[in-house]
């Protein structure tokens, strides 16, 4: 089984255990796969421990787990990010280790690797995941207990109506039932879930798009990044989304995409600055003439002075 089978069979699985219920064809379109192997796929789920039903006309669903297989519920918050990082780590394993032939064949298998297990061992918390899922799946208010705010400088409370996870699945986008907004709560910033009533404020509810650089908002410019090689590996080990979206030619690998704000992606090329170059962004472009100015002014004086 190659790679890009592999995450796609991961991306699958995060299609079918997400909150949207996707029909096959949708899911066949965003995989580019054809129904046949949809139908192929969905019975390695089965002989893997997992549970697909049907739900309604062309929509399957996976809904629970066979007993034996405690630790896959686990696997119903994949992110395409995660599911990139598992076909890497079961990829770069010695092709004569004995793991790598069954991590391929059967997903439960991942859990007899250290390097993987570790990883999910050290996700943000998944109990506060699985009840802000919970809370999605239902429409609840919750009650987000001694959140670490960086804005606030404090840790404070938040009455909230969880939506939509990122697809990180390390921010959760919520509406802010005091300050009337919809705001990105981090997961690992959350001390507790409380479970309130039922949501209020459901019109007020706005998408906010994530950007390859974790960054949410709408587009304010298209960027395409010229790379060295030590560059390209930073960025897919830092932003592993990124991955699928990085292209070479001959030896110069190039990064291109919308991005939401300069911050991300900026913090990336100021730290890299003799190894990456700006092909196009008109905006990001300026942005970044204006940090070096700034920077400039800000250490020359101090230096002066000195």
């Amino acid at each position: 089984m190659d790679q890009p089978k592999i995450e796609r069979m991961l991306r699958m699985i995060q299609l079918l255990a997400s909150n949207t219920n996707y029909t096959l064809d949708e899911i066949a379109d965003k995989l580019e796969l054809s129904r046949r192997s949809m139908f192929r796929y969905i019975d390695t789920f089965k002989s893997a421990g997992f549970v697909v039903q049907r739900i309604s006309e062309g929509v399957y669903k996976i809904t629970s787990y066979d007993k034996e297989y405690k630790d896959l519920s686990q696997l119903v918050y994949f992110s395409e990010e995660e599911a990139i990082i598992l076909s890497h780590l079961i990829e770069n394993l010695d092709s004569t280790n004995s793991l790598k032939a069954g991590l391929k064949h059967k997903l439960a298998a991942v859990y007899d690797s250290t390097s993987i297990a570790d990883y999910i061992d050290n996700k943000a918390k998944f109990d506060i995941v699985e009840a802000l899922a919970d809370a999605v799946k239902n429409k609840r208010q919750v009650r987000l207990k001694s959140y670490s705010s960086a804005h606030a400088g404090k840790d404070k409370d938040y009455i909230v109506e969880p939506y939509k996870f990122t697809k990180e699945f390390v921010d959760i986008i919520a509406y802010d039932t005091v300050a009337g907004i919809s705001k990105v709560f981090k997961i690992s910033r959350i001390g507790g879930v409380e479970m309130l009533g039922g949501w209020e404020n459901e019109s007020q509810h706005v998408e906010k798009p994530i950007d390859s650089y974790r960054m949410s908002g709408s587009p304010i410019d298209h960027v395409k990044l010229r790379l060295s090689l030590r560059a390209k590996n930073l960025l897919t080990e830092e932003f592993p989304v990124t991955f699928t979206e990085v292209s070479q030619a001959k030896r110069t690998w190039f990064w291109e995409g919308d991005v939401n704000s300069f911050e991300g992606i900026g913090r990336f090329v100021l730290g890299l600055a003799h190894e990456v170059s700006v092909v196009d962004g008109k905006l990001f472009k300026k942005w970044l003439q204006e940090q070096v100015a700034y920077s400039g002014k800000k250490f020359g004086k101090k230096n002066n002075a000195e």
